[in-house]
């Protein structure tokens, strides 16, 4: 599973639960979350956007010019995407402040996913 292939499907398929978690945040949440929880939950919509374009982005490059640091770039994204908006989710829908402690270990992923694409735009 470290086509280009399934980095892209991954993107394509994040960047639409952002838009269906957006659209269910701004119609099926306003008014029953709080507005600090509401706006947990847009930054997670948000975020998780950010990276799906960048996962499809990874992926057209690994397509071009194949590297173990777009694909390593790639998968960081994705694990931390999921980490990143799925805790700022759970935390928003649930009210549970400890999920907040997990944010950051998907905020690294994504941090580090950064990193691997410059070095592996760099490297190339």
């Amino acid at each position: 599973m470290n086509s280009p292939r399934a980095i892209g499907v991954l993107g394509g398929l994040c960047g639409g639960l952002a838009v269906l978690a957006g659209a269910f945040g701004a119609h099926g949440l306003r008014g029953r979350l709080s507005q600090d929880l509401l706006s947990v939950f847009e930054t997670a919509a948000r975020y998780q956007m950010y990276h799906a374009l960048a996962l499809v982005a990874v992926a057209l490059l690994l397509e071009r010019r194949p590297s173990t640091p777009l694909r390593v770039a790639g998968w960081c994204f994705a694990g931390g995407t999921v980490v990143f908006s799925g805790s700022l989710y759970l935390l928003a829908l649930t009210g549970t402040g400890w999920w907040g402690a997990v944010t950051p270990l998907g905020g690294l992923a994504l941090l580090v996913g950064w990193g691997f694409l410059a070095y592996g735009l760099w490297r190339n």
